[in-house]
């Protein structure tokens, strides 16, 4: 098993996990503005990855300079893995490759902190990817337990690119944001990934 195959159903069950499903949960958190370099490359970008409608164009040409762009605002204080694997406990299926994680530490080669997992929804299916992505944070927790990093909450992003749902982890709680944020709201989304980097 892998987090590809958790549904929201098994991984709830696998790891003993309790959902809140409530509407605006990050409502609250202040906007980060979009950088006009950002602003530029989306109304460039966009209408080639819907064009192509591929997920590794909606990776490239949307998510990528998203998390680039707001790692630049912050002063490169996290760093950004794609694709990588993520290896921490196999026997009870947190195993796999990441489209996306982001590590609250200096370290550039190998994932040191991670405070949030963003999962690429397949198929354009953001329900589909929830179990995917409580697998991953679920695995953060372990291995930054493991770690002893001072980290008491994982946030989780499932993303088509064009819309984006956030989640959130905190011992055996997931709190998961019924609201969808649509990049017409890309500082709002920008700010929810930026408390998820300072505040995790």
């Amino acid at each position: 098993m892998s987090y590809r195959q958790f549904t929201l159903a098994t991984v709830k069950k696998t790891f003993d996990l309790t959902t809140s499903e409530e509407v605006n949960i990050f409502a609250h958190i202040p906007t980060l503005k979009c950088s006009d370099y950002l602003a530029d490359t989306l109304q460039y970008n966009i209408p080639l990855a819907l064009g192509s409608n591929t997920e590794k164009a909606r990776s490239e040409m949307i998510i990528a300079p998203i998390l680039i762009d707001i790692r630049k605002q912050l002063n490169a204080s996290f760093n950004l893995f794609s694709g990588v694997a993520f290896e921490v406990e196999s026997k009870q299926g947190l195993t796999g490759y990441c489209d996306f994680i982001l590590s609250r530490s200096p370290e550039k080669l190998f994932v040191a902190t991670p405070v949030i997992m963003l999962v690429e929804a397949k198929n354009e299916n953001i329900k589909g990817g929830l179990g995917q992505c409580v697998a991953e944070m679920v695995a953060a927790q372990i291995f930054n337990q493991r770690e002893q990093n001072p980290i008491a909450t994982i946030y989780g992003v499932v993303t088509t690119g064009t819309i984006w749902k956030f989640l959130r982890l905190t011992d055996h709680q997931v709190e998961i944001d019924l609201t969808e944020y649509y990049l017409s709201e890309i500082d709002q989304i920008l700010g929810i990934l930026k408390a998820g980097i300072q505040t995790g």
